[in-house]
């Protein structure tokens, strides 16, 4: 029998950028242990309370908790120099780091994946995945091909002679898979990482141990997923995808505990749908509507800037996201962003090759070839950012959020109707069936 235990699990439920750190700080005020399971630097999230507006990569979001421990799992690729840049910003900016612990399990990028990174994005001409070259997937493949690098490494005695070959490795492959002149040294890249870590070495821990400890003290723990469900390694929208396992499945090994430890997974969506980078987007609005909300939603990289591509919500994957990534309950974000809109689309179904599907087919080729198939709901017209209740939404607003849970299989858990701690609003306790 499956205990109770206070644990939510919060992921994307599309391609990313889905607000998650707005729903994961508010969690985190009331959470006592906050735990990072997948991805890397590449995830940004941007966090706005008090009239301020943060940014954080790899650093989970409870670190404006200075009663939160927060932990970097071991299935999380770190760069150290990354890490410490973050941790000094933090730091400068009056927030209380001491908090933050790292699993010695998790591995390190370094600057060769980072290169090797690059090369691979460059090689792809025109069949570009978009990623963010920091060395994220070639970082995931060494650790596959078990030639990666892990934080705990650095503390062995022999730590030199594995760097060593590990660069040396790379170099070859830079070279003669590559043809690029580009080589490391050892000394370099040795020097950077041992005064890199000395900022960090006293909080790197089995984290594991600690977060299932802390789950059995019934401690709140709350897990912080990167990127969307539709950007998972296997059940994303391949080869359009990050390098990780990203839905709330992998939340257990990727932190050190087991599966029974979870309780709740709780999806974030937003309002519309975006993506950046290639791959099918059905609903994707290349036209004034699309800018006009890409605007409001200011839809551009916390990372790199890029422009996001936007598009009218889709039920259809959204009900694929559910099935593949066990979530129990959605939380709608920006739902604010479509305050001026006179009407407003849900995909429910798709369009391929003459055939009608309710699914999201296998192959992202054929996913580039569906037609959206919708539904049309007239919008509120009217300034929903100041709404504190779901009672206090209009009419439309809430029959926009049934259509999007009568056609995903879903509840809704709340949502959010501006950046603001104040303007996140729960339908019900978290734990609350």
């Amino acid at each position: 029998m499956k205990r109770n235990f206070k644990t939510i699990v919060v992921v994307g439920t599309q391609w990313g950028d889905e607000g998650k750190g707005k729903i994961t700080d508010y969690f985190a005020q009331k959470a006592e242990m906050v735990v990072r399971y997948a991805g890397g630097d590449n995830a940004g999230h941007m966090i706005e309370f008090g009239g301020k507006r943060y940014k954080v990569t790899i650093v989970p979001s409870g670190i404006f908790n200075k009663n939160v421990k927060n932990i970097i799992g071991n299935g999380t690729v770190v760069n150290l120099e990354k890490l410490v840049s973050e941790l000094t910003g933090l730091k400068q900016a009056g927030i209380d780091t001491s908090n933050l612990f790292i699993s010695g399990r998790a591995h390190l990028i370094l600057p060769y994946n980072l290169k090797i990174d690059e090369m691979q994005e460059e090689q792809r001409k025109d069949n570009k995945i978009g990623t963010t070259k920091r060395g994220i997937g070639p970082t995931y493949a060494d650790k596959a091909s078990r030639c990666g690098i892990r934080v705990y490494d650095l503390l062995l005695p022999n730590f030199k002679e594995i760097l060593k070959e590990a660069v040396d490795y790379h170099n070859l492959i830079l070279k003669n898979l590559y043809n690029s002149d580009v080589q490391f040294t050892f000394e370099e890249i040795y020097n950077n990482l041992m005064t890199n870590f000395e900022v960090v070495k006293n909080n790197v821990l089995d984290t594991g141990e600690m977060v299932a400890n802390a789950i059995e003290a019934n401690n709140f723990v709350l897990f912080e997923g990167a990127q969307g469900v539709l950007l998972d390694i296997d059940h994303g929208t391949y080869p359009f995808v990050t390098s990780s396992n990203t839905s709330g499945n992998n939340a257990s090994i990727g932190s050190g505990v087991h599966y029974k430890h979870i309780q709740k997974i709780v999806g974030v969506a937003k309002a519309y749908n975006t993506r950046v980078g290639t791959g099918g987007m059905p609903t994707e609005l290349v036209n004034e509507i699309g800018n006009r909300i890409r605007e409001r939603g200011r839809e551009y990289g916390s990372n790199t800037g890029r422009p996001r591509r936007v598009g009218w919500f889709d039920a259809v994957a959204m009900k694929y996201a559910v099935r593949v990534g066990g979530i129990d309950e959605l939380f709608l974000t920006l739902f604010d962003v479509l305050d001026a809109e006179e009407t407003l689309k849900i995909c429910v179904a798709y369009e391929l090759d003459g055939k009608t599907i309710t699914t999201m087919p296998i192959s992202d080729q054929e996913l580039q070839r569906c037609k959206p198939i919708y539904i049309e709901l007239p919008g509120w017209n009217e300034d929903i950012t100041k709404v504190r209740s779901y009672d206090e939404l209009p009419t439309n607003a809430k029959n926009y959020m049934k259509a999007i849970a009568e056609h995903s299989g879903a509840k809704f858990l709340g949502f959010s109707v501006g950046p603001d701690r104040e303007q996140t609003i729960l339908l019900k306790g978290e734990f609350d069936d």
